[in-house]
């Protein structure tokens, strides 16, 4: 896909807020720190579209980024973050929960999960819960590049199995050397 003109437009935290047309929105979720915003930046080819940074739990907001004026890609704010108030985890949670269940414009809901890593509890959680809205998902296992690439199939296969997973997909990513994006991108399409 070729992108010409991604923006950033708008951080919200609540459904008044969200951008007021139909395009497909393509959403992301993950744990804080395992790449979302890198993985917006590496498929749109911008280094500071979304911004990173090395501290979690820096997205408290949901971010609309438009891509071209086709889709969004939408950012949710991380979970397992242990240094956000309890006040603040709720208050995100529920206006994450309020976007995916008021949202209708979601076209695929992409979690974000380590490579390196087995899931975590609130992993496990967030796929349950992807379940139950009964909207199309995919499982992007990010920071490929910290492993061998013999071992990339090895590693996704484990996390496929760990999940129980057999007919979804789950694919590998490198936000930082911008391997597999292709592939992603593929699957991506078949959504917008």
């Amino acid at each position: 896909m070729n992108i010409k003109n991604p923006k950033f437009e708008i951080s919200a935290v609540s459904s008044k807020q969200y951008p007021k047309n139909n395009l497909p929105q393509i959403v992301l979720v993950g744990k804080s720190n395992v790449g979302k915003s890198s993985f917006v930046n590496t498929m749109v080819n911008r280094k500071n579209l979304a911004r990173t940074s090395n501290t979690p739990g820096k997205t408290r907001q949901i971010n609309f980024y438009n891509i071209d004026n086709n889709f969004y890609f939408v950012d949710l704010p991380g979970y397992g973050y242990s240094k956000m108030s309890k006040e603040e985890q709720i208050k995100s949670g529920k206006f994450i929960e309020d976007y995916l269940e008021k949202c209708e414009n979601i076209s695929l809901i992409i979690l974000v999960l380590d490579i390196r890593h087995n899931p975590t509890n609130d992993d496990v959680h967030m796929l349950d819960y992807i379940k139950r809205t009964n909207l199309p998902f995919m499982i992007l296992t990010n920071k490929a590049d910290k492993i061998a690439k013999t071992k990339v199939d090895a590693e996704v296969e484990r996390i496929k199995t760990y999940l129980g997973l057999s007919f979804s997909t789950i694919l590998p990513f490198s936000a930082e050397r911008k391997i597999y994006s292709e592939e992603v991108f593929k699957e991506i399409e078949k959504f917008i």
